[in-house]
Order: structure tokens, then sequence, then C-alpha cells
């Protein structure tokens, strides 16, 4: 289940364990590895995604069914894409936790939306960079994983400026999965479990 983690916001210091192929490029090359695992998943479905260049909603892209017929609608979801090097999902354990770095990142995502559903999609990766892709005749492997959450109607207190989160490991970000959550949508069903 996706919920608000008790806390007060209040973070202990990191010590860096980033290596980085280029220090200056890193933050970038993280955004560019999760836009390429999002568009090869949305790809399998049939799905185009729309870059949102001017960040007014708290959102970063737009993953878009096209219609089966001219007379239908297209089914679309907003995403909120997050990055992190310091969290690795324990696939035993219902969920894992994500703090996000501002308070409006979490508004945006909890605020009840009438037209367009939005997701947050959280990729965890490796904190070497070497590591992220591996490739052999068989296909071409992206190291650590997308995992989604519909934060719709969460609540945190006022005064909490990092809200934390728990992001269920069921939820897998694969075709099956966004295929799924599109259904959904669809359907006019609500995107929590």
């Amino acid at each position: 289940m996706v919920g608000l983690l008790d806390g007060t916001g209040a973070e202990e210091p990191r010590r860096s364990n980033i290596e980085p192929v280029d220090p200056k490029t890193f933050t970038g090359m993280m955004e560019q590895l999760q836009e390429g695992y999002i568009a090869s998943v949305a790809a399998t479905v049939g799905c185009t995604i729309q870059t949102i260049t001017k960040d007014y909603s708290g959102t970063d892209l737009h993953l878009i069914r096209p219609p089966r017929t001219a007379l239908e609608e297209e089914t679309m979801v907003y995403a909120q894409l997050k990055s992190t090097t310091t969290i690795y999902p324990d696939a035993g354990k219902d969920f894992f936790s994500y703090q996000f770095t501002k308070r409006q990142y979490f508004d945006h995502m909890v605020k009840p939306r009438k037209l367009i559903k939005a997701i947050l999609i959280v990729m965890t990766m490796s904190p070497r960079q070497a590591d992220w892709t591996t490739a052999d005749h068989e296909g071409l492997l992206t190291r650590r994983s997308c995992y989604w959450a519909c934060l719709e109607g969460v609540e945190a207190p006022s005064h909490v400026q990092k809200p934390t989160v728990r992001i269920p490991t069921k939820n897998l970000l694969d075709a099956r999965s966004l295929s799924s959550i599109l259904d959904r949508i669809e359907r006019g069903e609500s995107l929590h479990e």
C-alpha cells in the first residue's frame, strides 16, 4: 500500500558513494537512463511519450496509448520521474521508502486530478555509472528498475518539507504494469491497490 512514512523531514548527512563517468553530467545521465527505460517499456505496449518541457504541474512526461479507432479517445497518464542511487529495493519486502527533495514535488503528486491521472516513477540505479547497462547477443540489460505509485490523496503534515512515501515493490514498471495502469484509467478505476 502506498502511504506516507512517519517523519519530521529531517535527514542524516549522506556520504557520497557515486562513481560517475563524468561528475559534471551524472545527474543528466541518470535522467537519460530513466527516460530510456520508460521509452522501452512504452514502446513494448504501443505507447508514445511526450516530454513536458515547461513544468507547471509537477510532471515530466505523458505516456499515451493511441485509440483503437479514430472515433475513440486516447488514454494517457502523467508521470513524475525521480531516480536514486541510494536505494536498493528488497523484493522480499512489501515496499521501499522514497524521500522527496522538495515538498512541492510531493504536493503535485497527491492532489486530486479530475482529468488526467498522475503516477510517480522512481528508478533505482547503481551509484557506479559504468554498471548501469551491459549487452550481449541476447540484448541490452539495464541494471536496476523503475517502480510506480499513485499518491493521489496521500497526506503529509504541513511542517514536513521532504515527505517520505512508501513505494510498493510489487509495482515494478514493465509492459504488463503500464498496460494495466492504462486499462484501469480507461475504465475509470482507481490506481490505488
